[in-house]
């Protein structure tokens, strides 16, 4: 893990008319790590991913992204209109007109970060590479009349971004799958499918809104080993929200922990098990009450 921060929030905070969702939220996520941001029902952390990839814009503070070797501002609304490059290609198009007739973002990367949501977010009457497909249209060769003529370099584009697709769905055990539509796949599969298809845009950091959730003892382990193995052979940064405190405690480097909006604990997983505010936050408990995580 490098001593680098990939990601710097700095006071970060957002209201909703008089609620205040989030106050002063401040933390560093290292290049390299998995790092948990946890906390109750309501405390924020949702609310955090969603700034961080632009569905919110912040009330006020800072984030900044580093990534491909620049630090980079990303406090700002994702923008849901269409650039006119996009109409040259057909995958493109496809993509932004179902942001618009679904509503909200199914895909998400920007400045070298990407997501998978809580509630997941697949087209499900589209095949499972097809989904894998449709993630990469940033990176085909959009131009429209490279697509009539079905120049090298447009025939090239396809065959890598169906190679990349091919690899992930190896990577995440869902190749016997690859034509059949994503939504006749098991809850457990969609969720590795949406892992899988945050990482065909090649992010830096991935962003994962609670993906244990649903899954069993089984499917946890299983997902544990596919993060770590994000982390280890394409030195991908992890920062996930998850309930599941044996796998948070299990897997991460560093714990962010949030209460009503604020940051109340911050550290390794030693330091947040025996932390009090944390163990009468999270688990309802008093503060000299022995309870453990």
């Amino acid at each position: 893990m490098s001593q680098e921060n990939i990601l710097t929030v700095k006071n970060l905070v957002m209201h909703f008319g008089g609620i205040k969702a989030l106050n002063d939220v401040t933390f560093d996520i290292k290049r390299g790590s998995v790092s948990a941001l946890i906390g109750p029902n309501g405390a924020g952390k949702t609310t955090v991913f969603n700034c961080l990839t632009g569905f919110y814009k912040a009330t006020g503070g800072q984030i900044e992204l580093n990534a491909g070797g620049r630090t980079t501002s990303v406090i700002k609304v994702l923008g849901e209109s269409f650039q006119v490059s996009d109409f040259f290609s057909p995958i493109a198009f496809w993509s932004r007109l179902k942001y618009k007739m679904f509503g909200g973002s199914h895909l998400v990367n920007r400045a070298g970060l990407a997501r998978t949501f809580q509630n997941i977010r697949l087209f499900k009457e589209m095949s499972v590479v097809e989904n894998l497909l449709v993630a990469q249209h940033m990176r085909v060769n959009r131009s429209m009349f490279a697509g009539i003529l079905n120049t090298k370099g447009f025939r090239e584009s396809e065959e890598e971004a169906l190679q990349r697709a091919f690899y992930w769905l190896g990577v995440v055990n869902l190749t016997e799958f690859a034509n059949r539509l994503a939504g006749e796949l098991s809850y457990g599969q969609q969720r590795r499918l949406e892992i899988a298809r945050a990482m065909c845009t090649n992010p830096e950091i991935v962003c994962l809104d609670e993906p244990a959730a649903g899954l069993n003892p089984s499917e946890t382990e299983e997902l544990t080993s596919m993060i770590r193995y994000l982390r280890d052979k394409h030195n991908t940064t992890v920062l996930l929200i998850e309930h599941d405190m044996g796998m948070v405690m299990q897997i991460s480097d560093y714990i962010v922990v949030l209460d009503h909006g604020e940051v109340i604990a911050k550290g390794g997983p030693d330091d947040i098990k025996s932390n009090p505010k944390v163990i009468a936050a999270y688990l309802g408990a008093e503060e000299d009450e022995e309870v453990s995580l």
